[in-house]
């Protein structure tokens, strides 16, 4: 890549890393959302309503290890902005060294036959903090897209966006809007459909796609931050 990716090509991109490895780890991993985290609160919640406990220490440990991923995004990102270099490379390079642990992790752990089992949990905190990053660095680096990891939000966006274009309410501004969130929202719909098949095909060697895509994006040519 010879150019710095384009708004359209990373939202696509991260929205498709996303919903690809939150169903690869979700289908592994005994229902774990990694990039969703939030969305284990309503299995654990499940979980405590029944007698299913056996995977509430994994979902319960993705939550510390997702705040992981997201304060330590932040603290690299204030060293790099005292540093007067680019942050975007360094929390890139964070995701890319937490998803091949995951993905190390989990073909140690294989084959998964206990939620319990200390590699298994290893790899769930692994996959949730790499997805924290991508959450954080979303926020900080990325804010002019719309987000890529949890989609409920963009759903709702698009379907505001959609009424007052079909009722001729839309202004530029709401058609500039349904275009930068509408690829995220469907790249996401492709990743999970991807991310479910190929790990039924593949296993935890199917993490080698969003491995990849990560690797593009960190060799990109990032431009340098405008001085204030």
């Amino acid at each position: 890549m010879k150019v710095p990716p384009s708004d359209l090509f990373l939202g696509i991109c991260l929205g498709s890393l996303a919903g690809y490895v939150d169903t690869a780890g979700f289908v592994a991993l005994y229902g774990l959302f990694t990039a969703h985290v939030t969305g284990n609160f309503v299995l654990i919640g499940a979980a405590l309503a029944s007698t299913a406990h056996a995977t509430l220490l994994l979902k319960c440990l993705a939550f510390p290890a997702f705040a992981a991923g997201v304060v330590g995004t932040r603290l690299l990102g204030n060293a790099c902005e005292r540093r007067g270099t680019p942050p975007v490379r360094p929390m890139l390079a964070l995701q890319l060294a937490l998803l091949t642990s995951f993905m190390v992790v989990a073909l140690l752990a294989a084959p998964i036959v206990s939620p319990e089992a200390p590699l298994v949990l290893v790899a769930g905190m692994l996959g949730a903090a790499a997805m924290g990053v991508q959450n954080a660095a979303g926020k900080l680096q990325f804010s002019r897209i719309a987000p890529t990891t949890v989609m409920t939000g963009n759903v709702t966006e698009l379907l505001i966006d959609m009424t007052d274009l079909a009722s001729g309410h839309g202004t530029p501004a709401a058609r500039e809007k349904f275009v930068r969130f509408v690829w995220p929202v469907l790249a996401f719909a492709v990743g999970c459909i991807a991310g479910g098949g190929a790990y039924v095909t593949a296993g935890f060697w199917c993490l080698l796609l969003p491995i990849g895509a990560i690797a593009m994006l960190l060799l990109a040519p990032w431009p340098k931050p405008v001085a204030a």
